[in-house]
């Protein structure tokens, strides 16, 4: 067996118990999810107290080991393709999906997806449905995740209008587009329609989307006019025998010191789209009875005549043409999709030549027949609410409107049922941890009160949207608004009732919770200022016959409380997770982020997946995640991965809203250098007002040294650019100087570390894919009543990773290292073929390093509530759920805790990712 030179050596011991182990030379393409089999798509109950090592079920087989070490039992390996960036594999055509349409649609209807309905945070989404065709108008974060909770297909969308490119409407799309790629062995892709703002956008999605087959954009705008006849304001953009769909611009016009207006400030992301969907007309009656006296026989030829073709007579010699045996046609439904953002696009709005045709009042209409029959507007209540709005949609008449833009009385109906169920059932059980959405109960600032009491909508003609309503355009005997499809409301008190009913011991549950909090106050109340306590812990569920009373049974593990936590007030600091999921939203789990809640020293965002925002208004309502956001200090990212960072532009285009007039400085960000690509490219399309910092300029040495000098010119930073610990022979020695930029940057890092009281931050090179990350924070000292110093707390995030052993030194002594667990143990080989952690060695991780506390996150979506966890690790250790919120003042009873939640998932079963996938995209 070949030895492994002493460099690479270094790298791979988890710790001095652990013997180095094989890299493993894997293909990503190896795990498709035809390598799944049924039979492991229902496993045993998500709490195992034992289980063996499972064969079988694997997708990784046989795999090449070019370099090994022998000797130990236990191994940490990792795949140095992946980590390297070089497992591209073979690629799908990602070829746009052709279908046979059906001219003769027998069903066809518009439908409001809710995404952002009650977090305010996005644009909902509009899916205009066919037999054969479906169209999404915006694509919010959060639509994914949306589909897959509402059994809407991914794989049947043919195509996407953007309204606007902005996060707003756009921010769901890049990890749709991933998913889509995804799917089956060749991918899958749909076309996607913008103005031309529309390229800015792809470009940026480039710089981290893989494959540009992945990509099929399609944008429009003026110089589609330049050889037309229709008015310059509108353009065709897709016309077949279904649907035919048209675009029309609207740009706003702002205010200048002469009184007027203009768009000269008027930048890419600015531009609003009318898109007006106007389906063919409907054929007349056919008349059996005139067909006969001209010479047809019944059969095929009477089937042309109603598809609009003229036949040659049987008896006669004569052709028959339409008109000859059908009755007068009637025009066709149309719909109009308004998007009328700000104030200021509304002088464009009222003076498109292209609507004229539309209004009741105009001699165009008269002329031409068209009447729009359900108009939706996407616009905020105010502006779709003011006098001048309101008179402009009288002048369609008699037509149906849907106001689907946000409004504050949406807030208290959530979208993803499924998640507020679990948030809900979790509270009961426990508050503490699990504290109220903020939602339930919603109290509204004033000013959004008085936007509600402005002129009232007419009750004719006009309806709120609400979360699935349908307007029906086919058949036209069913023309008309439908709301059976509208999911039933329901209150906390309902979700409350229906688990007391289905699960009665989790009645005494929440009192044997409240006793750990009790005792923990107890403790402390009575401990001596300074003096050390110690508090056993108890096993994590313990024997078959353990109640859930709180009584320490067979202690395991005596471990003293740090100071900084006996000392902890509730103001000093608190974790929120926002995402613990992996890969894409799901059900019940979001994807990556953490928020770190420094209170009255603002707060840090750790990874920013798609829908951190939301969440974000979920667990503090809309006002409260305001202002969290204008109270971020930096927003820290771990690697590439979209996952990991796509609700990224969100935050920082909704904080350079609430700050814009106000004094402030551009937030930092710190991340992998492609990171500041894709940042760069998108803040051509919206003001993110943000500074970046390259990760590499933050690893210990650098951040040590700068913090003990001045930023000069003659103490330039050197950029390490690197992607593994120093010292493997992976390492890349090449270094540069950091840019001036760099060193502005780190000029404001500094600033930042002195506003959020913390000693040092610095960043980790872990093993998972190029130039990916963990994260230490360290709190400063601080003098408790006694006098006596008291050092500051340490977390430790390991974002994605293999364990390694920079990670582990990383986190020697942290109060909480919160750590990626991707996989359950018996699935270690795919651990190691992508790079991540099982939830045993995460573990491991932290027992090695003298962790006090560890929470493990980012679980694969193959485990939809619970991951599968061996509880006899679990003695200083929690699992993450979505909104959970884990103050320091609270971590001595955090293992405990877990016990008494196992209640609510006692039947939950464990079911695979790729079923998750199917459910959602495929069928």
């Amino acid at each position: 067996m070949p030895q492994v030179p002493a460099p690479l050596r270094l790298l791979l011991p988890l710790s001095q118990t652990l013997a180095p182990c094989p890299l493993l030379h894997l293909s990503r393409r190896l795990f498709t999810s035809s390598s799944f089999g049924r039979a492991a798509s229902l496993r045993a109950l998500a709490y195992r107290r034992h289980h063996p090592p499972r064969r079988g079920n694997s997708t990784l087989r046989k795999a090449p080991k070019e370099e090994m070490a022998g000797g130990g039992d236990k191994e940490v390996a990792f795949n140095r393709k992946r980590a390297e960036g070089r497992d591209v594999g073979k690629r799908g055509s990602m070829e746009l999906k052709a279908r046979k349409l059906n001219p003769v649609n027998t069903t066809c209807y518009v439908q409001i997806l809710g995404t952002g309905m009650d977090t305010q945070d996005t644009s909902p989404s509009i899916l205009l449905f066919f037999d054969k065709q479906r169209f999404i108008f915006n694509a919010g974060e959060g639509l994914q995740r949306f589909c897959t909770e509402h059994k809407i297909k991914l794989s049947k969308i043919d195509h996407i209008f953007l309204t606007r490119v902005c996060s707003e409407t756009a921010g769901g799309l890049p990890g749709l587009v991933l998913t889509l790629a995804g799917i089956g062995d060749e991918g899958m892709s749909v076309n996607i329609w913008g103005p031309s703002d529309l390229d800015f956008l792809a470009g940026a999605m480039r710089s981290f989307i893989p494959n540009r087959a992945m990509l099929h954009t399609h944008s429009f705008g003026a110089e589609w006019n330049a050889s037309s006849s229709q008015p310059k304001d509108s353009v065709v953009i897709l016309n077949d025998e279904v649907v035919r769909i048209s675009a029309m611009f609207v740009k706003p016009r702002y205010p200048n010191g002469a009184g007027s207006l203009n768009d000269i400030d008027m930048k890419p992301g600015d531009t609003a789209i009318v898109y007006v969907c106007e389906l063919p007309e409907i054929k007349g009656k056919f008349d059996p009875a005139k067909a006969a006296a001209l010479g047809l026989r019944p059969g095929p030829k009477y089937r042309e005549l109603q598809l609009g073709n003229s036949v040659q007579s049987d008896q006669f010699d004569e052709m028959v043409h339409p008109s000859d045996v059908l009755g007068p046609s009637i025009p066709g439904p149309a719909v109009l999709l308004v998007d009328c953002p700000t104030q200021y696009h509304m002088p464009e709005l009222f003076s498109l030549q292209s609507l004229s045709c539309f209004y009741e009042d105009s001699s165009n209409q008269r002329e031409s027949g068209k009447k729009v029959n359900c108009i939706i507007h996407l616009g905020p209540s105010s502006v779709t609410k003011s006098v001048d709005y309101q008179n402009w949609m009288k002048r369609f008449g008699e037509t149906q409107h849907i106001m689907a833009g946000h409004e504050i009385k949406n807030m208290e109906i959530p979208i993803l049922k499924g998640s507020a169920r679990i948030s809900s059932r979790l509270n009961f059980v426990c508050p503490q941890l699990f504290p109220s959405s903020g939602f339930w109960s919603v109290k509204p600032a004033n000013d959004v009160m008085e936007n509600d009491k402005s002129t009232s909508l007419e009750a004719c003609g006009i309806v709120s949207a609400q979360n699935l309503l349908k307007f029906h355009l086919r058949p036209y005997a069913q023309l008309g608004l439908d709301s059976a499809s509208i999911p039933s409301s329901f209150t906390y008190k309902d979700i409350v009732k229906e688990l007391v009913s289905e699960i009665p011991e989790v009645r005494e549950v929440p009192e044997q919770v409240l006793k750990f909090w009790q005792n923990n106050a107890n403790v402390k109340n009575i401990q001596p200022a300074g003096s050390l306590m110690l508090m056993v812990e108890e096993t994590w569920i313990g024997q078959k016959s353990a109640k859930l009373d709180g009584s320490p049974k067979h202690p395991r593990d005596n471990q003293e409380i740090p100071c900084c936590v006996e000392d902890a007030s509730r103001e000093d600091m608190e974790i929120t997770f926002l995402g613990t999921g992996s890969s894409q939203p799901s059900k019940y789990r979001n994807v990556s982020s953490v928020y770190i809640n420094l209170y009255a020293q603002g707060g840090i965002l750790l990874d920013c997946g798609e829908g951190t925002l939301g969440q974000l208004k979920r667990r503090f309502g809309v006002n409260g995640a305001d202002e969290a956001v204008k109270n971020l200090r930096c927003i820290w990212i771990s690697h590439i991965h979209a996952d990991h960072h796509t609700g990224l532009a969100r935050v920082l285009a909704l904080r350079s809203k609430l700050l814009k007039g106000m004094p402030h400085k551009p937030l930092l960000v710190i991340g992998p250098r492609p990171l500041e690509r894709f940042l760069s490219a998108y803040s051509t399309l919206e003001d993110l007002d943000m500074q970046f910092l390259d990760c590499r300029n933050t690893l210990k040495p650098s951040v040590k040294a700068f913090l003990s000098e001045n930023v000069t010119g003659s103490a330039t930073p050197q950029l390490e650019n690197t992607m593994f610990a120093p010292g493997s022979r992976m390492e890349n020695y090449n270094r540069k100087p950091a840019s001036p930029r760099d060193t502005t940057a780190l000029a404001n890092f500094k600033e930042v570390l002195q506003e959020s009281g913390l000693e040092i931050l610095y960043s980790v090179p872990v093993v998972h894919c190029p130039q990916a990350f963990g994260v230490v924070l360290r709190a400063t000292e601080k003098v408790n009543s006694a006098g006596k110093v008291i050092p500051g707390w340490k977390v430790v995030y390991s974002g994605d990773t293999r364990p390694c052993p920079a990670l582990i030194d990383a986190s020697r002594d942290a109060t909480v290292l919160i750590h990626e667990a991707t996989f359950e143990d018996s699935m270690k080989d795919e651990a190691i073929a992508r790079n991540h952690s099982t939830t045993k060695e995460a573990i491991e991780v932290g027992t090695s390093a003298g962790a006090y506390r560890i929470i493990l996150t980012h679980f694969s979506q193959r485990y939809p509530k619970i991951p599968v966890i061996d509880e006899v690790d679990m003695e200083k250790t929690c699992i993450a759920f979505d909104l959970m919120s884990v103050n320091l003042a609270d971590l001595p009873v955090l293992p405990k805790v877990l016990p008494h939640l196992k209640v609510l998932f006692k039947d939950e079963m464990v079911v695979e990712e790729a079923d998750e996938i199917q459910e959602a995209a495929v069928y």
